[in-house]
């Protein structure tokens, strides 16, 4: 089933902060994205869900149709999913994020428990070594905006056809622009960078953790620790990588029923 969502957008200290809204008048799930991607990456999950959840999904400070921010904190992350959530007059919902995104939710979870009923953590490791090179290094490659498509795509090269269908037309007519600006990724990235234990220790509301087997940035021993020190925690192993909610979108679907269904 197709689901065409409502795009709209908050300000925030003058800034906008775009979102997508499923509908429906299901319990809300606020999804949450990681970087390089968009609100938009949950169409088929919010399809997959049905009736019973509403999937929010925002373009995260940085990403998408939302304004490049000043910083890139968790605290900055954190506010705009405040200030999302009171816009939306929702004060309880269940939080399902990937790597940066399961990142950011678990911290709201930790800093404001009331907000957050139970989460979903898809590939958020909780412990990001600093090798002194960002793993998304490689961005700083690509231009941000270019006159045509076809020059900016040129810039991304093997990624060009991944990026090809989120590239944004500049305002003013002039060019075309990536849906991320190359040096805020790898800020964000860095900025990432740290020991979250105790923020994922911080709850034991019912959670969920989304593993694939051949993930580049959660190893396996890490997550079997995540799901067996954390009480209240589900663990799901999938054959895929990081990008497990697209490797493996049936499977992944399944597992975030099968969890939502036991709230």
């Amino acid at each position: 089933m197709s689901i065409q969502p409502a795009r709209a957008a908050l300000t925030i200290d003058g800034r906008v902060l775009s979102y997508l809204d499923f509908g429906g008048t299901g319990r809300p799930l606020l999804a949450l994205h990681g970087h390089l991607s968009e609100g938009s990456s949950f169409t088929e999950l919010a399809a997959a869900l049905g009736p019973d959840w509403r999937v929010i999904a925002p373009d995260q400070r940085g990403h998408g149709d939302s304004d490049r921010a000043g910083d890139y904190t968790r605290a900055g992350y954190l506010a705009d999913l405040v200030a999302l959530l009171d816009h939306l007059g929702i004060d309880r919902t269940v939080v399902l994020g990937h790597s940066l995104g399961g990142i950011n939710g678990y911290h709201l979870a930790a800093e404001h428990p009331s907000l957050v009923e139970a989460f979903i953590n898809v590939e958020g490791p909780v412990d990001l070594p600093d090798h002194g090179t960002s793993p998304l290094a490689f961005v700083l490659n690509f231009r941000y905006t270019a006159a045509t498509r076809e020059d900016l795509l040129a810039a991304c090269g093997p990624l060009a056809p991944a990026v090809a269908p989120a590239l944004r037309p500049l305002p003013d007519g002039s060019g075309w622009r990536l849906p991320f600006h190359p040096q805020d990724t790898v800020d964000s990235e860095n900025l990432v960078h740290g020991d979250h234990w105790k923020q994922w220790l911080a709850t034991d509301c019912p959670a969920l953790l989304i593993h694939g087997l051949r993930s580049q940035a959660l190893p396996t021993p890490q997550a079997l620790d995540m799901a067996d020190r954390r009480p209240g925690t589900a663990y799901r192993a999938l054959d895929a990588d990081h990008f497990v909610l697209q490797a493996d979108p049936e499977g992944s679907a399944t597992a975030v029923r099968e969890f939502l269904a036991g709230l």
